[in-house]
């Protein structure tokens, strides 16, 4: 029996050597429209569809392969006595390896309404693949029979497989039929999205991982990747599972660490920071976020956004810091094999250019509220100075520096920082003025001329009076209070320097 595979792709990236490579294991081809056009300019012997099928593509190219000669082609099931009589009967011949990517709806969809290039409504339409889709469908359901491939970086996973054995094992085809299911799920979810204005957004949750429990021992919990954004870490040593709070602390930690350009450690409990240090150095940025706040980094997650060296592992083993979590985006080979000797420390590696998250979600009421990520990143060129006494140019450095950790602690937050190191977080209070008192109980003498981060408007002019009586020698705010005029008329009394933001840097 003649092997044949049906190849129709929009994404044309490597077809020509994948068919000839096919051709050459004695496949027969057959194709349509601007494919089979391409292979056949490059040598590659092709069966038009309409060929097997004696129905011409119609309606503008809408109707192509969906005719029984091709479907039955894909779905008949090759050991049932009945179908395959029945395939004799109506003269419908195996297809054994169906190659099909879709119409590019999703990148036209992502063009920003507005802009020149963005498609019409109607272009849209036209760009939502249907035949593509039913046979990724159908070669998918028949996957003990049917060879289907959608991406184009599994043409030479197949190749390997057929010049191995003859065939592809059973095994590689399940797993290529998942992704197609995955791939179809994702795409009619774009179609969605993108129709309905966003009033209906379909999300994929992929490669479900059993967490070792929830936020609390009796709760079950599990991490999904989203359909659409691979998997950017992975686990480098785990002697036991990652738990819920685990993995919710290294992505707190992560995120604050990645808003800094200079070697930074982050130092992470209960998704809130309890000390943030910068230096030339990460090791040295390391000890200094750690000593920050010994007494908080008990069963620390500790994040790094340079590679973790064997000198911050020296320093966890020797002060014998109870850690949870590391999370860097590499590991020194020196500090990979010292780590050894601590098997209950998790170590995360993630990509460093992996693309922040656009979008939180979170669920509510029985529902999902869905915002952006807050990925703003305040310069010394958005600040304004709304008091007499102007900062200076080292209290600039730090007030940004403190900014850039309070938009990661939760609200009401109060940072007290200096030479680029955190001396006093309070975060998690009803009232500002008992997080600015928290902050100060916790910097001690260490707030003697730091600067002071709120992450929104002071309410009152308390929270400053308070920090004046610690020693801060200068603060950063959103600004935008009924009472602004009186928060500024105190700061000026008290002749402390004080900026504004415009942004506010809530985090619930």
């Amino acid at each position: 029996m003649t092997k044949r595979a049906l190849i129709s792709v929009s994404d044309k990236s490597g077809i020509t050597e994948f068919a000839r490579e096919l051709m050459n294991l004695g496949y027969e081809i057959l194709s349509t429209g601007g494919t089979a056009k391409l292979l056949a300019e490059n040598g590659i012997s092709v069966t038009s569809v309409d060929d097997v099928t004696q129905f011409p593509e119609c309606f503008g190219g809408r109707v192509k392969t969906m005719h029984p000669k091709i479907t039955g082609g894909i779905l008949f099931r090759r050991n049932n006595a009945d179908d395959v009589r029945q395939a004799e009967e109506l003269d419908i011949g195996v297809i054994d390896i169906v190659v099909v990517n879709l119409y590019p709806f999703e990148a036209a969809a992502a063009k920003e309404t507005g802009k020149n290039d963005a498609p019409s409504r109607e272009e849209l339409i036209e760009l939502i693949d249907v035949g593509g889709p039913t046979m990724l469908r159908s070669a998918a359901k028949n996957y003990r029979d049917v060879t289907v491939v959608t991406d184009v970086n599994d043409y030479e996973k197949v190749l390997e497989e057929l010049r191995k054995n003859g065939d592809t094992t059973e095994e590689l085809r399940e797993e290529l039929a998942l992704k197609v299911f995955e791939r179809t799920a994702q795409y009619d979810a774009t179609i969605t999205a993108a129709l309905s204005a966003k009033k209906s957004n379909i999300t994929l949750l992929k490669n479900g991982l059993e967490m070792r429990y929830g936020e609390n021992p009796h709760q079950w919990g599990m991490y999904y990747d989203i359909s659409g954004f691979p998997r950017c870490w992975q686990i480098i040593q785990a002697e036991k599972p990652l738990s819920y709070l685990n993995i919710l602390d290294a992505d707190g930690a992560w995120n604050v660490v990645q808003d800094f350009s200079k070697p930074t450690a982050a130092c992470i409990k209960h998704a809130n920071p309890s000390g943030v240090a910068s230096d030339e150095n990460i090791t040295e940025a390391f000890q200094k976020s750690y000593d920050a706040d010994r007494l908080s980094a008990f069963g620390v997650i500790i994040a790094l956004n340079r590679p973790c060296t064997r000198e911050i592992i020296e320093k966890i083993l020797e002060q014998k810091i109870f850690t949870e979590v590391i999370i860097a985006p590499e590991y020194n080979a020196d500090a990979l094999e010292l780590l050894k000797q601590k098997p209950k420390i998790r170590a995360i590696q993630i990509d460093p250019n992996a693309k922040k998250s656009e979008a939180v979600v979170r669920s509510a009421l029985g529902g999902v509220l869905v915002q952006a990520e807050d990925n703003n990143i305040v310069t010394a060129t958005d600040l304004t100075c709304v008091t007499e006494v102007q900062p200076t140019d080292a209290q600039i450095a730090d007030l940004l520096f403190a900014w850039h950790v309070v938009k990661h602690a939760k609200s009401n937050a109060i940072v007290f920082a200096k030479d680029q190191v955190t001396v006093g977080i309070g975060c998690g209070q009803t009232s500002r003025v008992d997080s600015t008192i928290i902050a100060s109980r916790r910097a001690g003498d260490r707030a003697q001329g730091a600067v002071m981060a709120s992450d929104a408007f002071f309410p009152f002019p308390d929270s400053v009076e308070e920090a004046h009586k610690n020693g801060i020698a200068a603060i950063i705010q959103p600004g935008g209070s009924v009472k602004d005029e009186e928060v500024i008329a105190k700061a000026n009394a008290l002749g402390i320097p004080m900026v504004t933001t415009g942004v506010r840097g809530f985090r619930h």
